[in-house]
């Protein structure tokens, strides 16, 4: 018999796994010699009747795993200079890997450090609010994600996203990202993922540079030719030819966007969107969503979205478990994202809860107003919170009244450098208070207990997605400059973990056919 494929299997809460072989071997009428799980989901609109959903692969014959195997490109086809990958988030570290695959050895840029480099730095900032802007929650090894929840869902529906998944199973991330309906790695395992990355570079000929920062491009008849990389630890600048740069940036490379700006690389404003983080007790959110059930499951999570103000509201990167993490990467400002590890188990959840804004919340017509626009925030946020780096916070409940919190409740802030009590009016724009106001009471309706009086919100989360992008053509070269390759996040192409690392892959893929042309 050849492959069955056993779609809606339900299993009730607390059921062992195993009882998915015997159901499947029923359907097989024989014994399975491959099973695989190959879709698993929770089903909890019915609270009293909470049940996971499989799908599930078996056959009667063994089925032999087969391995990737990369077509090398002949030599006399591939670039006579490096290929520079700068940034190593989820976009780069992709970019490259596939890149190695095929045969062509990157060199790796990175302004920040390496993950161990990062948590001593994030450590020290934590304890003693001394910032180091290049080593931090946004800079370094693996990217802003690498201190998130890992989250791997995603709205794009790139064939790429398979391989995305297969890649960080490849580099030890849990095997079971490749089934689940909302995958996630976690901030812990995440990290070892992007060392194994790391390494593999290495040991398969290519380069990686870390406190590496690009400083400038040098462009010789609309092509670029060389790049300018100072060492930061040497405060030292060299020259470095290239056939192609790869910009894989990330949205907080703010310097970067001017330098490119200078040169006369044509980028435009984006829309994005600003807000706070909300937190509530983790229990709480467990109960809404599945009733007293809630201990026996993962810890839960939630998805909203408001169209109660002429502002869409929604939430975004909930972190089940998590913690609200210190992510600003300038002095004399404040930025806040989430982060769980993969057991998820801390005491709150929190979430970002954002507005929509859009160019005509801008001041001016360059293409950096954004970055302009989310700065005004973050020192807003900053003085607000002391100027020390504490982060403003407001309870839910005087939020709503437009009243200065006095004391917390049941549901303790998780930022870990300090809070200082605040009206959030003095750092975020009318309209966009106005808008969560709302989306609050209205998301109540359908998660009830999200506008619990004595839930936190802190202040600002300004870096959900790049105010920025970087125009490229369908070859995805950028307009004004040949050999240029915006890519990921930052260059705005992609929304997340996941979006970035497939066009990571999918700039490879057009640098494949830019060296065989």
């Amino acid at each position: 018999m050849s492959l069955l494929t056993i779609s809606d299997i339900k299993l009730p809460v607390g059921r062992d796994e195993k009882e998915l072989l015997a159901i499947a071997e029923k359907r097989l009428g024989g014994r399975a010699k491959y099973f695989a799980i190959r879709k698993k989901s929770l089903d909890a609109r019915d609270k009293g009747n909470i049940r996971y959903v499989y799908t599930v692969e078996c056959s009667k014959t063994p089925i032999e795993k087969k391995e990737r195997v990369f077509e090398r490109l002949p030599d006399y086809k591939k670039p006579s200079e490096p290929v520079l990958v700068v940034g190593s988030g989820p976009a780069g570290l992709f970019c490259a890997i596939r890149l190695l695959d095929h045969g062509i050895l990157p060199v790796v840029v990175e302004r920040g450090g390496k993950v161990e480099e990062r948590e001593r730095a994030i450590d020290h900032f934590t304890a003693t609010r001394l910032l180091n802007p290049n080593v931090n929650v946004q800079f370094g090894e693996g990217g802003a994600g690498t201190f998130s929840d890992g989250k791997l869902n995603t709205q794009t529906h790139s064939a790429l996203n398979r391989e995305v998944l297969e890649l960080f199973v490849r580099f030890g991330a849990p095997q079971e990202i490749l089934w689940l309906a909302k995958p996630h790695i976690g901030s812990d395992k995440l990290k070892t993922v992007v060392k194994n990355m790391r390494e593999y570079i290495l040991a398969q000929g290519g380069k990686v540079l870390f406190n590496t920062l690009l400083e400038d491009i040098k462009i010789q008849n609309g092509q670029v030719k060389e790049a300018l990389l100072r060492d930061l630890n040497a405060d030292t600048v060299a020259s470095f030819p290239v056939s192609a740069i790869v910009l894989a940036i990330g949205h907080s490379a703010r310097d970067t966007f001017e330098m490119l700006d200078k040169k006369g690389v044509l980028m435009r404003q984006k829309d994005f969107a600003v807000g706070v983080r909300i937190e509530h007790l983790q229990s709480s959110i467990g109960m809404a969503q599945y009733g007293k059930a809630y201990t026996q499951l993962p810890a839960a999570d939630y998805k909203l979205v408001s169209h109660a103000s002429e502002r869409a509201t929604f939430t975004f990167c909930m972190c089940p478990g998590g913690y609200v993490m210190p992510a600003t990467s300038e002095a004399g400002g404040v930025v806040t994202n989430g982060m769980s590890n993969y057991a998820r188990d801390g005491r709150n959840a929190n979430s970002a809860l954002i507005a929509q804004v859009t160019r005509a919340d801008f001041a001016g017509d360059s293409p950096l107003a954004g970055i302009e626009f989310q700065r005004r925030l973050e020192r807003a946020a900053y003085f607000a919170g002391g100027s020390n780096y504490a982060a403003p916070v407001q309870l839910i409940g005087d939020f709503l009244k437009d009243k200065e919190s006095s004391r917390f409740g049941e549901v303790l802030p998780t930022y870990a450098v300090g809070t200082s009590f605040a009206d959030l009016r003095t750092v975020l724009p009318a309209p966009v208070v106005e808008a969560l106001k709302l989306s609050i009471i209205d998301m109540d309706k359908r998660l009830k207990g999200f506008a619990s009086p004595d839930g936190i919100l802190t202040a600002v989360e300004s870096r959900t997605s790049s105010p920025v992008r970087i125009e490229r053509e369908e070859d995805l070269q950028s307009v004004s400059v040949k050999g240029l390759y915006p890519c990921g996040e930052g260059a705005g192409y992609a929304g997340g973990i996941t979006s970035a690392a497939a066009d990571g892959l999918r700039v490879a893929t057009a640098l494949f056919a830019a060296f065989m042309a």
